[in-house]
């Protein structure tokens, strides 16, 4: 049978070419009638012991939540700008695997409230928390989710998140530097490590 290529022609043989590629495939069978070594050979009794881990379901789950917290931020004044501070780069919040800000608190498992609360807008706060999913936790940033902070006494504003959510850290301040809220992550990640999971049939 001939070809042509590039004007020129060629000519081969298909009984020579079935011949060289059945030559291959016998070279490389004979080359390989041997067997890799078991890749689980870490079993063996000698170094078992140092391949294994003993740890408990709790933290092993704990560990992944407080490692991929998702905050779902509610900036309502000042202490916005701060907690924004926080996510960029000199102080990178994403050092604790919180960098994904969600839009969504369907996808959120931390509630980030920032600034000044007034009563039009709690419902709407207490509407985004009961949206988030279980387990979830509650940052309360600022003296004005402490106690109402400087317009505490005020007819229009919650003198305290806790009045309508519940908390589980508060940072201090007016507003807290972004090294608070870091601090305060921190507090966060403790709170979830001692959770009991298992034990208790589940975290609420």
């Amino acid at each position: 049978m001939e070809i042509e290529s590039g004007g020129r022609k060629y000519s081969y043989s298909d009984t020579l070419l079935d011949s060289e590629e059945g030559q291959v495939i016998e070279a490389f069978r004979a080359a390989n009638q041997q067997p890799y070594p078991d890749p689980a050979g870490w079993l063996d009794a000698e170094a078992l012991p140092a391949n294994v881990l003993l740890t408990t379901v709790d933290r092993v789950i704990n560990w992944s939540r407080y490692r991929a917290l998702w905050p779902v931020a509610f900036g309502l004044a000042c202490c916005a700008i701060e907690m924004m501070c926080t996510a960029a780069s000199r102080f990178d919040i994403a050092r604790f695997g919180m960098e994904v800000f969600r839009a969504s608190p369907r996808q959120a498992d931390l509630l980030i409230i920032a600034g000044t609360l007034s009563w039009k807008m709690a419902p709407w706060l207490r509407r985004v928390y009961d949206q988030m999913p279980e387990p979830k936790w509650v940052l309360a940033m600022g003296a004005c989710g402490t106690s109402g902070g400087i317009f505490k006494g005020s007819y229009s504003v919650v003198p305290g998140f806790n009045l309508v959510l519940p908390v589980d850290v508060y940072v201090p301040g007016c507003p807290p530097r972004p090294e608070a809220l870091l601090d305060a992550c921190i507090k966060i990640h403790e709170k979830i490590q001692k959770d009991r999971i298992v034990r208790k049939g589940g975290s609420q």
